[in-house]
């Protein structure tokens, strides 16, 4: 290494960022046992407790329970009351880690990271020779943990927000169209759609068997299944049969062939149809790009969606962070002539499409 001048105030400055974050991910694994165990519901419903109240109120061992509420409380996850030894869960930090209909709800999405690193190997083999990994031969928590994380951010906008965005499809949708889902993973924007607009009919489509399943069983539950219906197919392959909407959540920038991909949306689409793109939200830019979000899609994208759009074909590697211009050009390439950004949130892009 070439002999350097080292900044001892700036060294201990980053010594402790990088120490920051390898406590986030210690936090990560306590966020987890906290939600799985019950541990922040109980908290959320009862108000301060103390270490041993919670145990019983849970069923736990009190002395893990005990270490477990000053891991929170050191990491700003819980109140600590010193003057009767009680933690507490703020109405804040309860919209994200106890309450799993809120928007923030996050607990779900420390399974992405745990996969991740399960997956390490197959994360070394893939970066010394170029090879991809499926969406499918990832630890099962991705799926789980992607599925849930998306859900209620869907949940909170799809019907109430991004549709009515969209010129004319509202209406449509009230009137009755065929709707198609492309890679709809778990099914809950499809389910969504299906609960929402009674008069149209849904088709979600993804590769992935697993997922499908799930999704199958997601729309069982919500009684829609005669109007939500799955099907494990490629998302360059399914049925053209004319429809009012295409939707992509979240999914575009997995795929091999994005072009090819919006090129068969676009002639499965009616004349007057229209596309819905969801993507990460990025900047144009890496150097406008450098951002917490943003690091933890570029982290997920090399993992994850880089890996499943090489083993796609990798004929164009969008990645998680390709930007509307980026997008823009791909939409305008395969055949969408009217291209406009119409809403976004701190995490999407939600694009409209027309031919």
């Amino acid at each position: 290494m070439t002999t350097t001048t080292v900044d001892e105030t700036a060294l201990q400055a980053f010594v402790m960022k990088a120490v920051d974050d390898l406590a986030a991910g210690y936090l990560g694994v306590m966020v987890s046992l906290g939600s799985r165990l019950g541990l922040y519901r109980a908290l959320a419903e009862s108000g301060p407790l103390t270490s041993a109240e919670l145990a019983a109120r849970t069923d736990c061992a009190e002395r893990y329970v005990r270490d477990w509420l000053a891991s929170q409380a050191a990491g700003g996850y819980l109140i600590y009351h010193a003057e009767n030894a009680t933690f507490e869960l703020t109405a804040e930090q309860a919209l994200v880690l106890a309450d799993e209909s809120s928007a923030v709800y996050l607990p779900p999405a420390w399974n992405v990271p745990a996969a991740m690193w399960s997956d390490e190997a197959k994360a070394l083999h893939s970066f010394r020779t170029g090879e991809g990994v499926a969406w499918g031969d990832h630890d099962p928590r991705l799926a789980h943990g992607t599925a849930a994380f998306y859900r209620n951010g869907y949940r909170a906008s799809l019907t109430s927000q991004w549709l009515p965005a969209l010129e004319g499809v509202v209406d449509a949708l009230d009137r009755g169209i065929a709707v198609a889902d492309v890679g709809a993973g778990h099914g809950h924007t499809t389910v969504l759609m299906a609960e929402a607009f009674p008069n149209s009919r849904f088709h979600g489509y993804d590769s992935h068997a697993a997922s499908v399943s799930e999704a199958r069983r997601n729309a069982r539950d919500a009684g829609v299944q005669d109007r939500a219906v799955f099907s494990e197919v490629r998302a360059d392959e399914y049925e053209q049969r004319g429809f009012g909407l295409i939707c992509f959540f979240d999914s575009l920038h997995d795929m091999g062939n994005p072009v090819g991909v919006l090129r068969h949306a676009a002639e499965a689409l009616t004349p007057e149809g229209t596309l819905l793109l969801v993507e990460p939200n990025a900047a144009d830019r890496l150097e406008d790009n450098l951002s917490v979000v943003a690091q933890t899609y570029y982290a997920a994208s090399s993992m994850i969606c880089t890996a499943h759009s090489l083993y796609d074909g990798g004929e164009l590697v969008l990645g998680a962070q390709a930007g509307r211009l980026r997008l823009a050009e791909v939409l305008h390439d395969a055949g969408f002539s009217r291209v406009r950004v119409v809403a976004e949130t701190p995490f999407n892009l939600i694009i409209e499409g027309r031919r």
